[in-house]
């Protein structure tokens, strides 16, 4: 009984560390520009919610939208596309034996490693190099490379797909490709669900990459958007009231994301647990 409370009292800790900061924020961006420094920092005063979020959409015209459209593509297209070639490269890894097998898998172990910021250096000078700098395919392109989607692509296909199933499949005359599609991709949706949510989740709120990258503010993703908007607060103090309101928004479409694939994201992490 002692146990329970004390794991109750634990989880019921984190809960409030984790969500205190939601729920500022959502205050903050409810209240106008003098009750912000004026009223309780966790708690409503004049309800000005409404009238934020049209500021936020118009403010030059509509420059934060533009932002959040393109955090959709930079995020959308490489989690879907990253998500792809984890799948295959994981199947692969997972049911054709070659010789280096075991080296490839255990280069791509070390890329997960390896920290994200580390390789944006190098990234900037190979593309600087390409002069491919403040371009789309400059924050797109390194974006849909996921070791960590490839290892759990791997241990989930070892698991789920059997090998009877693929030989099975051949002698009925499918090719690989189809083989892959019609039967292991769908055998392997939970990871592969698992993998878009964790790629989602890191290009959407990647700010290093394209901080480096990019220098022309059309093609910034929201969350460099904000930061400019942050780092003129002092010069133009209207601007915190839009980076309050521009992060609440920022954060709606990872919210619905995760409510609309959770049951998938646990699948597939409890799978990939256990094997």
């Amino acid at each position: 009984m002692r146990a329970r409370i004390a794991a109750m009292t634990v989880l019921g800790v984190c809960t409030v560390y984790f969500l205190t900061p939601i729920w500022w924020l959502f205050v903050s961006a409810t209240k106008t520009r003098a009750g912000f420094t004026s009223t309780s920092p966790l708690w409503f005063a004049d309800f000005a919610l409404i009238g934020n979020l049209r500021e936020v959409l118009t403010y030059r015209d509509g420059i934060f939208l533009r932002w959040l459209g393109n955090s959709v593509l930079y995020t959308a297209g490489a989690a879907l596309i990253g998500t792809l070639l984890a799948a295959m490269c994981g199947y692969a890894l997972a049911k054709y034996r070659f010789r280096g097998r075991e080296l490839i898998f255990n280069v791509v172990l070390g890329g997960v490693l390896v920290p994200a910021t580390a390789l944006a250096l190098p990234l900037f000078l190979i593309f600087s190099r390409a002069g491919a700098t403040n371009t789309f395919w400059s924050v797109f392109l390194p974006s849909v490379v996921s070791p960590f989607g490839v290892y759990l692509a791997r241990i989930y296909a070892a698991a789920s797909v059997p090998d009877d199933l693929i030989e099975a499949a051949r002698i009925d005359g499918a090719g690989e490709v189809r083989t892959f599609v019609t039967i292991a991709a769908r055998l392997m949706t939970p990871a592969l669900v698992t993998i878009f949510l964790f790629q989602f989740t890191a290009v959407w709120n990647n700010f290093l990459l394209p901080l480096i990258m990019l220098g022309d503010e059309r093609l910034f993703p929201v969350t460099l958007g904000l930061y400019t908007w942050n780092t003129q607060v002092n010069q133009v103090p209207q601007l915190r009231g839009l980076v309050l309101t521009g992060a609440l928004l920022s954060v709606v479409p990872l919210v619905i994301a995760f409510l609309l694939l959770q049951r998938f994201w646990r699948n597939g992490l409890g799978t990939g647990a256990v094997k």
